[in-house]
């Protein structure tokens, strides 16, 4: 104590700056096994001495704290509770503060510290208040704890720290610890019966938390022609597996892959319905106050300040083979009026607008059709209104209180002489069917109107167009009894005359819609559908190009054609304007020489490509269907040495989860690569795991960089890339096959570098970056980060070969968004449980109080796969 008293006077007498003084205190006194306790200057522990105080927190020095019982504690599953020698253990006590009365932490000129990126969870205990103990350096451990009390610390999810202590965790604990995660392991894993494989390990490539520097991402090489690798290819005999992980293989009729194909390992796309949190509903403005965020600054555009998927969703009625015929039409007309790479268009049925979390990933309801609406839908559409949603009523008795729909039988299927008020107060008039409905006002008096509106040139002037705004959150719907929605073609008229009207009017008509669409917040700026490009095929190393062309020679037939079920691809040495182009028939150019790319520079894509595999024979197209399609008849004859990708600038049909869509606008690094994985490895054995690889490489493709680690982009389980926790930038899509001993694997990748639309990009992340810390980032490119992402991965992948889940886990934990993160179970009624980790199979792990750990799968909803989230039946 009398060298703590001395210490203490060092500090006073030379005055040192905080951080010093925190990490020279830590690092003298951590072998006393004192404990060191960042807490409110009010709830200091009894018999400490303060040695640092500021803005009413303190650091002070204590008498040593254990951990004795973890029994009542949920560990993160898989990654080992093993504390680092020269690491120091702590318990972080923390309080869920949620909308306005989230405390933001205090701007300065000091930057903000998350917490995440300090320390390894170990454990946590929810409850009130929620604690996690984590492991970290003596400087990690420091940079917190002065981060607490200079208010720049920063949680996930609305924790608000409140504590931080350092703890000693005793030894018989931790082989407690370690025995019982054995025990759960051994469960899980039955030994094989067949010999074990002898294993000749890499070298580590990866570090445990907090020490993740891949060789080959640490600097971001410039540009020069020296840049491929030298390594050779490894041989299918590097990397084995240990015989104590060997255990019984799950093959295509097991239950638990089929759940996994069926609901985990194909992903949502970024343009899919995935959820996004919502922005706080406030009466008082906050939406504005987030539309002037410095965040949501854009080049060339706004964000996307609703934060919602961009998403229209058409409700049209019951699942009628009419009601399917009119949502098509519907839709083919909508298409025509907004920015198709901006939005995706989607069938919302009966059952799933009741059932499925819709309304938090909805930019716009379309209701077209004229059955009634059934109370418990009305409600529902009445909440998503409420809740600041924007729906559009075309021919349907929807409607709001205050506007009450009367039929008027003359004007029933007319054509009428329409006049459409613009916001800017001009009009256009034009011929309509008239759906034989008008508005008129309520007992109760009229809502205020917004400015669209439309009335018929009759002595009634009935009103057929109307724009109301609805409650405090910015909800609005224009509602309208006009077929707006279906061409003259579609429309029963009864006479010539009528007809010809309509399609006078065709063109007004689109200005309608386009006025209406545009004031519900949408972008109805038209661009025409690009048209396909040849393929040009590549190579990222030179020495493999003539055994590749030896190998194209013996497998293309007679014309040059390789086929298979879904496209040819016709071999060229030289193309020409008069070969056609078609979804299913593509023309490979083999000439090399005559390659010229705006967006894809083959230099920089080798000089970032640093791997023995993966990713070096390269089909690249400008505009192409979907890159998923190109390698399906090359993946299972090419040598695997032969790595093969697919990259596109645009897709014209790109893939998501199930059906959705996968918008694919220039700017968006968009790829398929071909990876093969022996079905009897660590990876072979927990296949759900390669989309977590991927998702992760990307992020590990941007933060390994030097100067790039503080750029916020995370992962989301299973397979997405976030900006924080608040907006998607990307995803993966997996398809696998099993053949012979095999796995040949697809992985589909997307994930926005420099568009800023539909959502935000990564170069956004970039810019902003640099305005606010005065930096000089430099903005990333597609084709490199396309290669960085490759390198990425197969040193994940390698990693993962060697040492299972727990190789990459510490690094997926470090970037992922759930850190604390809470769901229901069920539905919004469920029970409410911690997310805390995956299992051994890659499938979310939850904690509920009072209760044990389980395993949770996505219940097939493709809106939000952490919404309604099932526990399986026991098999």
């Amino acid at each position: 104590m009398l060298i703590t008293l001395c210490y203490l006077y060092l500090w006073a007498r030379w005055g040192r700056r905080p951080a010093a003084l925190v990490r020279a205190t830590v690092q003298r006194l951590r072998a006393s096994r004192c404990s060191f306790t960042f807490c409110g200057a009010a709830v200091q522990p009894s018999g400490a001495r303060v040695c640092l105080s500021r803005g009413g927190r303190v650091f002070c020095v204590g008498e040593s704290e254990s951990v004795d019982d973890l029994s009542k504690w949920a560990l993160f599953l898989v990654s080992p509770f093993i504390l680092e020698a020269e690491h120091i253990a702590f318990v972080t006590e923390s309080i869920w503060v949620q909308g306005e009365n989230l405390q933001r932490p205090s701007s300065s000129s000091e930057a903000i510290v998350k917490w995440s990126d300090c320390c390894l969870p170990l454990a946590c205990r929810p409850g009130d208040p929620y604690q996690l103990i984590a492991e970290a350096s003596v400087d990690n451990f420091s940079k917190l704890g002065v981060a607490f009390m200079e208010d720049r610390l920063q949680m996930a999810d609305g924790l608000v720290p409140q504590k931080i202590v350092s703890v000693h965790l005793q030894e018989v604990t931790l082989k407690a610890l370690k025995g019982q995660a054995s025990n759960k392991q051994a469960q899980i894993l039955q030994r094989n019966p067949e010999p074990s494989i002898e294993s000749k390990p890499e070298p580590d490539v990866m570090e445990h938390a907090g020490g993740h520097d891949l060789k080959a991402l640490g600097t971001r090489p410039t540009q020069g022609k020296d840049g491929t690798s030298g390594s050779e290819p490894a041989g299918e005999d590097d990397r084995g597996v240990d015989s104590v992980e060997h255990c019984h293989l799950h093959l295509s009729s097991c239950h638990e892959c089929l759940e996994l194909e069926n609901s985990t390992i194909e992903s949502v796309k970024f343009a899919s319905a995935e959820k996004i949190p919502d922005l706080p509903c406030d009466p008082s403005g906050r939406l504005e106050d987030i539309a002037d965020d410095p965040h949501l600054e854009r080049e060339g555009g706004r964000a996307n300040i609703t934060g919602k998927a961009p998403n229209i969703l058409f409700y049209v009625g019951s699942a009628s083979q009419e009601s399917l015929g009119r949502f098509r039409e519907v839709r083919s007309v909508l298409a025509d009026c907004v920015d198709t790479e901006s939005y995706t268009l989607y069938h919302l049925s009966r059952e799933s607008a009741l059932r499925d979390p819709w309304s938090d990933n909805c930019l716009l309801l379309v209701i077209a059709t004229r059955e009634a609406i059934p109370e418990d839908l009305s409600k529902k559409f009445m909440a998503y209104l409420s809740q600041g949603g924007k729906v559009l009523g075309l021919c349907s008795p929807f409607t709001l209180a205050g506007f009450p729909v009367a039929s008027k039988g003359a004007l029933r299927d007319t054509v009428q002489n329409l006049v459409f008020s613009k916001a800017d107060q001009t009009h256009v008039k034009l011929s309509v069917l008239s759906s034989g409905y008008v508005y008129e006002e309520g007992p109760g008096g009229a809502l205020s109107l917004g400015k669209l509106q439309g009335h018929l040139e009759n002595e009634d002037k009935d009103r057929l167009i109307v724009q109301v705004p609805f409650g405090p959150c910015g909800g609005e719907a224009v509602l309208c009894q006009a077929h707006l929605e279906l061409p003259p073609s579609s429309l029963v008229v009864q006479v010539q005359e009528d007809f010809n009207l309509l399609k006078s009017s065709n063109t007004r008509r689109y200005e309608v819609l386009r006025e209406i669409l545009t004031a519900l917040g949408l972008n109805c700026d038209l661009k025409q559908a690009p048209a396909l490009t040849p393929l040009y095929l590549l190579s990222a190393a030179e020495e493999i190009w003539d055994p590749l062309m030896q190998w194209l020679g013996k497998h293309v037939d007679p014309e040059g054609v390789i086929k298979s079920s879904k496209l040819s691809l016709k071999f060229l040495s030289s193309y020409t304007s008069d070969i056609e182009i078609t979804p299913s028939s593509l023309p490979v150019v083999t000439d090399v020489e005559s390659f010229l790319s705006e967006h894809f520079n083959l230099e920089i894509y080798r000089q970032n490509l640093q791997t023995q595999r993966l990713g070096k024979v390269v089909l690249f197209a400008e505009v192409t269907p979907t890159t998923m399609n190109l390698l399906d008849g090359l993946m299972f004859e090419i040598p695997q040495e032969m790595g093969l990708i697919a990259i596109a600038v645009r897709q014209t049909q790109g893939k998501g989860r199930g059906s959705n869509a996968w918008l694919s606008p220039v700017g968006c690094a968009v790829f398929t690569l071909l990876v093969s994985i022996p079905l009897r490895s660590q990876l072979g054995q927990r296949i759900p795991f390669v989309q977590h690889l991927m998702s992760l490489a990307v992020v590990e493709a941007v933060r390994s960089i030097p100067e790039y680690q503080d750029i916020d982009l995370r992962v989301k389980w299973p397979n997405d890339i976030y900006y924080s926790d608040l907006m998607k930038l990307g995803g993966v899509l997996v398809n696998s096959t099993l053949l012979g001993e095999t796995f040949y694997i697809l992985i589909g990748c997307g994930f926005n570098v420099s568009n800023s639309n539909p959502t935000i990009c990564i170069n956004d992340l970039v810019t902003e970056y640099n305005k606010r810390h005065r930096a000089e980032l430099k903005p990333f490119r597609t084709d490199e980060l396309i290669a960085r992402t490759v390198t990425a991965l197969e040193k994940l992948i390698g990693t993962f070969q060697d040492k299972g889940p727990n190789g990459v886990l510490p690094l997926y934990y470090k970037y992922w968004v759930h850190s604390g993160q809470r769901v229901r179970l069920g539905g919004l009624e469920g029970p409410e449980v911690w997310i805390v980790g995956l299992d051994n199979s890659g499938f979310l792990q939850v904690h509920q109080e009072g209760g044990e750990v389980m395993t949770v799968h996505p219940d097939g909803n493709s809106f939000d796969m952490l919404r309604n989230l099932i526990i399986p039946k026991q098999q």
